[in-house]
């Protein structure tokens, strides 16, 4: 009778030894690149941002005047 089990095969990508390493990248270097990937985007959430904060705090001034 035959045993033979499945095989199990390791099919992640290993490091090259060569390569230099390089730490991951960091939070705020990825959202700059998203940034430039996607300008308009950006751009309106930013407006969008600041008109929301400026629109809050002259009701805020308004309300405890």
């Amino acid at each position: 009778m035959s045993d033979s089990a499945p095989q199990v095969t390791d099919d992640t990508p290993q490091a090259d030894p060569a390569a230099p390493a390089e730490p991951p990248a960091s939070y705020t270097k990825l959202a700059m690149r998203n940034m430039v990937r996607k300008k308009g985007t950006s751009l309106k959430h930013f407006f969008l941002t600041v008109t929301g904060l400026l629109g809050l705090l002259v009701g805020l001034a308004y309300l405890t005047r």
